[in-house]
């Protein structure tokens, strides 16, 4: 029978790592999929319908290769198509595994972290490694069907646009391949690292900028192949640039800056087509009692994540974390503070929005962040500069300092930006849980693999 996970102003109910068979679930039919990387438009918004509480169907600690039980600096979002999940981990593995009942199809081992974002179509997958590949595997058996090898580490998303893979290299550039695995088209850029990308109206935002002005980001047109607008000089002051998210008018994103004893977060409003800023609006950090031993080893490890910082849009607000314990929702016109909420502990990861409920994870007590960095450290390749819901009285987020507690996954009210749910997990969510039908599945930094289902009642 499936347990409750997590607490709505009750008790806690603990889970167990075995598969669990639903009493009661959301009524069956076929399973929806998840392809594009934070999903339409990158928005981070579903429309499928995640009201928790919800049940855990299984869990599954990955080994690795050698199973010595380190963190993982990264765990990259999936993909599903088909009711099976496709992702890449830093033990180097990428994996196939069932979404119903948690069989691994196959493991197909490459010669670094995997730590890109895939893209799955009706063949193959195709992912990057730290490796210097980016590999395209048949998705039934797990054998290779190419391999490009570009020599710097891939830690991307990777997409397909009609018949172009198109990925991105650190320090390299962006590249075209057709579905061979030969290069087609090319942007050369020394000076991007971790990029995340995506495609809207034949549009790439972000894609690295032109020969002569390298250091800045634009939209690019992928039928002129030629740049369409580059961000304005004042945006390309900071450290990391967020995935935006982009709607038929606008286009959000958010950068941070280390500013030696706090980050520095700046929201942005775009004008899709012309890429003017319609506003801007800029806040500091906020650790509250959680302030970093050291801020900015904690902030390197957040740059390995590739939707770290990203927005999410729900109807006309759009929502931002940044690692610290604050959410915001801003006016998607104006920029205007709609609420803020102050978290008990840090956010480990960018919010996901199912329906009206906003859904991110939390730092424990047990950050684990030295370790993570120490791990970073040794695993980094290339290294060089960083991509330049309803219940009734839920508990108080706040906390006895002295009560420690391990890491989360929240719910908020997308309305009001109050908490509803939480639940305890194993190790921290780094990128938002992946919401597929009735599935929401997310790995976490102890190389756990969790799948949720909705439940009715």
């Amino acid at each position: 029978m499936s347990k409750l996970l997590g607490r709505t102003g009750g008790g806690v109910l603990l889970v167990t790592a075995v598969l669990l068979v639903p009493l009661i679930v959301a009524s069956c039919g076929r399973h929806d999929e998840w392809l594009v990387f934070r999903g339409e438009g990158g928005r981070g918004h579903t429309r499928n319908a995640m009201q928790p509480p919800l049940g855990l169907r299984w869990k599954l600690e990955l080994q690795g290769e050698e199973g010595d039980g380190e963190r993982a600096f990264a765990f990259n979002n999936l993909v599903i198509r088909d009711d099976t999940m496709y992702f890449g981990a830093t033990d180097g593995n990428f994996y196939s595994m069932d979404i119903e009942s948690g069989y691994m199809n196959w493991v197909f081992r490459t010669g670094g972290p995997v730590n890109s974002v895939p893209y799955v179509d009706g063949e193959n997958a195709y992912f990057g490694s730290n490796d210097g590949h980016l590999y395209a595997v048949d998705r039934e058996t797990g054998e290779k069907t190419w391999a490009y090898e570009d020599g710097r580490t891939v830690q991307s998303t990777t997409l397909r646009h009609e018949d172009w893979i198109i990925f991105a290299s650190d320090g390299a550039g962006t590249w075209f391949l057709n579905a061979e695995g030969e290069l087609e088209h090319e942007i050369r850029n020394p000076v991007w690292h971790r990029n995340s990308f995506q495609v809207f109206d034949d549009t790439m935002y972000f894609v690295q900028g032109p020969p002569d002005n390298q250091r800045t980001l634009g939209a690019y047109d992928l039928e002129t192949l030629e740049h369409k607008w580059v961000l304005p000089d004042e945006v390309m002051r900071a450290t990391w640039y967020s995935f935006p998210a982009v709607t038929d008018d606008y286009l959000f994103n958010a950068t941070t800056s280390f500013s030696g004893d706090h980050l520095t977060y700046r929201q942005y409003g775009f004008d899709r087509e012309t890429g003017r800023i319609l506003w801007r609006r800029e806040h500091d950090s906020d650790f509250g009692e959680h302030e970093p031993d050291h801020l900015y080893r904690y902030f390197r490890d957040l740059l390995n994540i590739l939707d770290y910082q990203a927005p999410a849009v729900w109807r006309d607000r759009v929502i931002h974390t940044g690692g610290d314990t604050m959410v915001r929702a801003l006016n998607t016109e104006t920029g205007e503070t709609e609420w803020e909420t102050q978290l008990s502990r840090r956010t480990s990861s960018a919010p996901i929005i199912a329906g009206d409920y906003i859904y991110l994870g939390l730092f424990g007590d047990d950050v684990g962040q030295a370790d993570r960095a120490d791990r970073h450290e040794r695993n980094q390749m290339g290294a060089g500069s960083p991509r330049l819901a309803s219940t009734d009285n839920p508990e108080p987020d706040a906390a006895p300092a002295q009560e420690e507690k391990p890491p989360r996954l929240v719910a908020l009210s997308a309305r009001s930006g109050r908490k509803v749910w939480e639940a305890p997990i194993e190790g921290a969510i780094l990128s938002p849980p992946v919401i597929a039908g009735r599935w929401m599945v997310f790995g976490t930094d102890a190389n756990n693999v969790y799948v949720l289902e909705r439940l009715l009642g």
